[in-house]
This record gives C-alpha cells, structure tokens and sequence, in this order.
C-alpha cells in the first residue's frame, strides 16, 4: 500500500503524523510525505522521503513582538490562511502531484483542508489526523464559506455541514477526556497513544538529564513557532523561576540563541531543543504557552503545568487545563515574574493538580499505539 502524508504547518503539524508513519512503514507499507519547501528537511531528518522539492534555503523565522491574545486575530487566520489561501495552493499544487505519485491513499492532518479536496476529486480514501488537543479551535462556521467555495472550484458538490472532514477515518492521538464535550470526536474518530510516550534512543538522551538534582524540576519552553513572538517572556519567566529551590531546564527553540538570556546560576540550564520524551519523566512541573504537543506531552508523564497562552488553539486548551484542575493559567502581556513564581510554587505544593494530570496520564497510557492506525488505514482501502 502507498500511503502520502500531508501537513502544512510546522513542527507541531508534522510530528502527530510520524508515528503513525513509521508504524505503516514497519508494516510493509510505502510512505512519502508533501509538505510546504521550508519544512522538507525537517521531514527528511526524520528518516521520510519528502516529494519537494529541496529549495536549498532554509526558513528563518521572523522576530515579533508579543500581543495580547485575540481570538478575533486568530479566527481570521484561520479562515482566511488554512481554509482560504494555504489550502487553495494545496489544492493546486497536490493535484498533480498526488496524481503522479498515485498513493493508496492520504493521511492528511487536520489543518490541510486543500489535500482533503483533491483526495474527493481524485476519488482516493483519506485520514485525518488532529493536532489540536482541545476541539474547539476548528469551528465549522469559520471555515465553510471558503472551503465550500475551494470545493466548488473544483467542481465537487456543496458540502454545508463539512461532512468532507470526518466522511472517512479520523485519528486523534490525544486522550478523549481531555477534548471540549461540546466538540467530540466524529463516528469515524479513534484516539490513540501521543507521540510523547514513544521511547527516546539511549544516544539522545543528553547525559545531565540524569545528573540533575533531588529538588524539583521545572521544565520552560514556548514551543517552536510562538518562541519567536513572546517578547520579554522568556526573561520574565525565567526571573521568576531562577531564585526558587528547584532545577530549571528552559527549551528556547533553535531560533534564539541561548546566550541572550544572559549568565545563569548552575541550577538553570538552558538549550535551544531536549527530547520531552527524555527530559519529562524527570520533571514535577510544566510551564509553557499551551500548545497542544506540550500540553498532552506533560499529561502523558501525569505533569501539571503553568500555562501562558500567546494564541492559535493555546487559550483553548489553557481553558481546558484549567477546567480539568491541571494548570494555573496566566495572561502573557500582564503576568510578571513574581506571578510566575507564585503560580508554580501553587503547583509544586498542592498536589490536586498533580493527582488530575496523572488521572488523565492513566487515560493516554491506556490508549491504542499507532499499529491500530495503520490496521484501520488498510481496512480503510480495502473497503
């Protein structure tokens, strides 16, 4: 069976879809991916053939300055990038190219609405995979005047109530506990084991993961797309962090070099990338911005977190964390360091928050692993 995965974001976008890959590829089956030129190397790195082809220039991320959260901002991007022009040039540009390569099928994630398109017009089975943890981030409303026009451009029927987006499989590696009630999964969704709790090669484990100390451990990111629009945060977090008795491991991304947050006391490390899967079970507490991949990544180890949502589908799922007793949730415009320090020291210390996060940690490790993603993919074709 060919399969040809699809995504057109960025990491978080990508790695939802490598275990599913690698478990279709031990199973015999052929996987290419297709995805934008600037994530090509990200997916060859990570052992897959990629159909792009190499533009030889390497995306660089662009400085911003933090703002305050909008859902207006964020709806419209939505709306008018996803399902307007990102899944319009998906659409052109797949025709051909899915064509050629003639997979078996596609296994789109769940932002490529144009790849959803031309598997209808080519008449090809597609999966969905979800990268938003929460639900409620793709509202249908949103996104139907331009899809449906997108669908009529290329000469398919109407589809007012977007069944186009759950008509086949689709698969969310997240915990069903966790999704927004009002928002669940479709009759053909199966949620599955996250990517988190796939184990790390002895090699990359960094050796000081297992030297760290008997206090606490605090771990810091803001993912790989917000790092480079928080403004001061990192500094502000990380004042509020340095001077309590823990260790503090900070993630910055390979896009900010370390050395700008300036000299730091032994017990504060900071690294442009570590493996969560290496780094977490060693940790008691998660601060980040809320995105899905680390939000589920610290529920896979049963962490609480402190979360300080900056936009996309992050304040969704700080709601939720908050509605589940997992998190403390903080505005990142307003929130200063002491109110960092304050909120995880609440985390560290009442244990509530610990004892619902590994309530739904039990629920993840209890899930499907990715093999039954790929029995469901082949019974999928074979019908």
């Amino acid at each position: 069976m060919r399969i040809l995965f699809t995504f057109v974001g960025g990491n978080g976008h990508f790695e939802p879809l490598i275990p599913i890959a690698d478990a279709a590829r031990e199973a015999g089956h052929t996987v290419a991916f297709t995805c934008r030129p600037s994530m090509g190397r990200t997916v060859a790195a990570a052992g897959f053939d990629v159909l792009e082809e190499d533009t030889g220039h390497e995306w660089q991320a662009e400085r911003r300055p933090l703002l305050a959260v909008s859902t207006e901002r964020e709806d419209q991007v939505l709306r008018d990038a996803f399902a307007g022009h990102m899944a319009r040039e998906r659409a052109a540009s797949g025709l051909g190219l899915y064509a050629a390569w003639r997979p078996d099928l596609l296994v789109c994630e769940e932002m490529d609405f144009g790849s959803v398109v031309v598997a209808e017009r080519l008449g090809l089975p597609y999966a969905r995979v979800l990268v938003i943890a929460e639900g409620s981030f793709v509202r249908h409303h949103l996104i139907a005047e331009p899809l449906n026009a997108l669908r009529t451009a290329h000469g398919l029927p109407a589809d007012p109530a977007l069944d186009m987006l759950g008509r086949h499989l689709v698969l969310a590696p997240f915990p069903p506990g966790f999704r927004h009630p009002d928002f669940p999964l479709p009759p053909t969704g199966q949620a599955l084991r996250p990517r988190g709790l796939d184990p790390v090669a002895e090699e990359a484990v960094p050796k000081w993961i297992g030297e760290l100390g008997d206090v606490p451990t605090v771990y810091f990111t803001l993912g790989t797309v917000f790092n480079v629009e928080s403004g001061d945060l990192f500094a502000r977090v990380l004042a509020g962090l340095r001077d309590l008795p823990v260790n503090v491991v900070v993630t910055v991304g390979k896009d900010i070099d370390p050395a700008e947050l300036g000299p730091q006391p032994g017990h504060v490390r900071i690294e442009r990338f570590v493996p969560q899967a290496a780094l977490l079970p060693h940790c008691d507490v998660v601060v980040s911005h809320g995105g899905s991949g680390s939000v589920i990544g610290a529920l896979a180890y049963g962490l609480p977190s402190v979360l300080i949502p900056m936009g996309a589908d992050q304040p969704q799922n700080a709601a939720r964390c908050a509605a589940l007793g997992v998190s403390r949730v903080l505005d990142a415009v307003r929130a200063t360091s002491d109110d960092v320090r304050e909120a995880v020291v609440e985390v560290l210390a009442d244990a509530s928050y610990r004892l619902a996060a590994e309530r739904l940690r039990d629920e993840i490790a209890a899930l499907p692993d990715a093999t039954r993603a790929v029995a469901l993919l082949e019974r999928l074709v074979a019908e």
